[in-house]
């Protein structure tokens, strides 16, 4: 009677505990904190540079963080300061908060592929994947 009730005890606190993290496993500091290194990526890996989304301005908008060497893969983006992230998940890099000089869509998986401009086409992918910025 003893191991029935240990059972029945040990599956209501995994059930709580499922509950309660809506059945997720992955950490609370992965939920909280998402990565704000990325590794910019011109036309599968033609060439690759270091960008970085830095703290918020407002809701949609936060500082930005782009390598002198980003302009090989899209000349002008180095002048690129704001990121802004809309509703539909779209992203946008400008120089003014306004003015998008690249704007990228959600990828299938992780990161983001540019459409406009059109070419080169561009993905942005979380750092940390092993494989360093040039």
């Amino acid at each position: 009677m003893k191991t029935l009730s240990l059972v029945i005890a040990a599956a209501a606190l995994f059930g709580g505990f499922q509950l309660l993290h809506d059945g997720s496993w992955e950490s609370a500091a992965d939920e909280v904190a998402p990565s704000n290194s990325f590794r910019l990526v011109a036309n599968g890996d033609e060439g690759n540079c270091a960008v970085t989304r830095g703290a918020s301005v407002s809701d949609d908008l936060s500082l930005l963080t782009v390598a002198p060497n980003c302009r090989r893969l899209l000349p002008g983006i180095e002048r690129a300061k704001f990121w802004r992230e809309k509703q539909d998940g779209t992203v946008t890099f400008s120089a003014n908060g306004v003015d998008p000089i690249v704007t990228f869509a959600v990828a299938d998986g992780d990161g983001y592929e540019s459409y406009a401009p059109a070419a080169p086409l561009l993905s942005l992918a979380a750092a940390g994947d092993g494989k360093p910025a040039d």
